[in-house]
């Protein structure tokens, strides 16, 4: 799969700025196939950076969210900036 199948948006609700800026991690709605290995490799393609972790949560309304910790040398914040979130 190609990484903006997997990757379909990112998600700025108040928990997931909140996230951002305590946490070092960024909130994905991704793709309901889509494993956290690939959802990793997407993300690092998408943004040249390290992931050190994905965590995944399907929600009541049946769409899968991905929860992504980067390493400590790429800021979240500087990643939701490129992405017009902040």
């Amino acid at each position: 799969m190609d990484s903006y199948t997997i990757i379909k948006y990112p998600v700025a609700s108040e928990k997931a700025i909140r996230l951002m800026e305590a946490e070092n991690k960024l909130l994905f709605r991704v793709d309901m196939k889509a494993k956290k290995d690939d959802i990793k490799k997407a993300v690092e393609n998408m943004f040249k950076t390290k992931v050190m972790r994905v965590r995944t949560l399907i929600t009541a309304r049946s769409e899968k969210r991905a929860y992504v910790t980067f390493s400590k040398e790429t800021p979240a914040i500087d990643i939701a900036t490129q992405l017009g979130l902040l």
